[in-house]
């Protein structure tokens, strides 16, 4: 680990996106558990209607990422497509706060703060290509600390602003806080991003048209293989829904279900610092595998122990499974599209069709057919048999670093 932080502090710009990271770590930590609560309980929005605002979005946040990673790939633009990412999380963030109406709220949610999302894909665009000449071993030493860096804040941020609000202070105020996340993203870019046309990397533009770029991502082996990953991330999905309800069905508070997540979360991270140099040696699927049954144990568990002391052990099983999936996953995806890395880590946005979709379907049929005990069992089927579906499909074949063509 020592040598791969080690790599990260040498580069100027890894230096940056080191920093990146954490930032919008910082970001999802302080917008995903309260962007409901804003929805509904302040903007009075109903739970159609924002379900509604959050499929938009997710379209929105899917075809921005696309359309940037194609264009990233086509002429050098990551450092503008980048400060386009920023400057939408700062007009969302304020639109909201200043204009304080259930209009600002959805234009904010559906269109400037999903484009605000697509930081995430350049993030690991650039990643990518600076790590390119790097041993692979190395490579994912680097990636599994800047996912890690990610995560981090979850610890932090969570407590805080509970802190925050339980001394009175209103929802809304998550907004400006997302707009300075973005000024200091901007500020960032400005010290440490190198301009489009003075990069310290080696990059081959594609050369292709924007349909025929959208055709080699499309392409039904990538496709195939990008909706079963999704299938296995509809595990954590699932969690994210189910375990809130679960807690209250077993009589939990606030207090345990904030404790339960800061402790996985810890888990996750020093699960991502750990697996990461084992990567190269086990193997991305058997490692996605491994973590696929370690979630789905987890998942299985869950209704069963929410009420007893043995709940605790369960933030093993979800924190070091969750690492176990994130970290190779990134990887797997990026590696269908080797040779395009702006394509490639848009397919990590894509995946979400496939994840968020799966978890709506299960969530809604289990919970009618007999309750969350149901879903959770059902998520743990669905993450298995996708996971084994990959394997069977990449049996003769390894990851390659090119376009899948069969």
């Amino acid at each position: 680990m020592q040598r791969h932080i080690g790599i990260i502090r040498s580069n100027p710009t890894l230096r940056m996106i080191f920093f990146m990271t954490l930032l919008f770590g910082t970001w999802v930590a302080s917008v995903g558990p309260y962007q409901s609560l804003v929805a509904i309980q302040v903007f009075g929005l109903s739970n159609t209607a924002y379900a509604v605002v959050l499929m938009v979005g997710l379209f929105v946040s899917i075809g921005a990422s696309i359309g940037i990673g194609i264009v990233t790939d086509q002429r050098p633009s990551r450092r503008r497509m980048a400060q386009l990412a920023a400057v939408s999380l700062v007009m969302g963030g304020l639109l909201v706060f200043f204009i304080d109406s259930p209009v600002s709220f959805v234009i904010a949610t559906v269109l400037l703060i999903p484009v605000g999302g697509t930081m995430f894909g350049q993030i690991f665009a650039v990643t990518r290509l600076i790590s390119a000449p790097l041993p692979q071993k190395d490579r994912d030493g680097v990636f599994s600390i800047l996912r890690a860096m990610m995560g981090l804040p979850w610890i932090a941020v969570l407590p805080i602003w509970g802190i925050i609000l339980q001394a009175g202070v209103p929802l809304i105020a998550i907004y400006p806080v997302i707009a300075l996340i973005g000024v200091a993203m901007l500020a960032l870019i400005a010290w440490g991003w190198p301009p489009d046309s003075q990069t310290t990397w080696v990059e081959q533009h594609s050369g292709l048209g924007f349909r025929t770029s959208l055709g080699e991502m499309m392409a039904k082996p990538v496709m195939t293989r990008v909706m079963l990953i999704g299938a296995i991330h509809a595990g954590g999905a699932i969690a994210g829904v189910i375990l809130g309800l679960c807690f209250a069905q077993a009589g939990r508070g606030a207090d345990d279900l904030g404790l339960f997540f800061g402790i996985f979360v810890g888990f996750e991270v020093l699960g991502m610092l750990l697996i990461g140099p084992l990567v190269a040696s086990v193997g991305r699927l058997k490692l996605i595998a491994a973590g696929t049954l370690t979630y789905a144990a987890f998942l299985v568990l869950l209704p069963v122990l929410v009420g007893t002391a043995w709940l605790w052990s369960l933030t093993l099983l979800v924190g070091f499974g969750g690492a176990m999936i994130y970290l190779p996953a990134l990887a797997y995806l990026q590696d269908l599209l080797g040779s395009r890395p702006g394509a490639g880590a848009s397919l990590v946005a894509l995946q979400r069709l496939s994840s968020d979709g799966l978890c709506a379907v299960i969530f809604a049929f289990g919970a009618w057919a007999s309750g969350y005990g149901l879903v959770a069992i059902l998520g743990a089927i669905t993450t298995v048999a996708a996971v084994s579906t990959v394997i069977w499909l990449d049996r003769t074949r390894p990851i390659l670093a090119a376009p899948v063509k069969a």
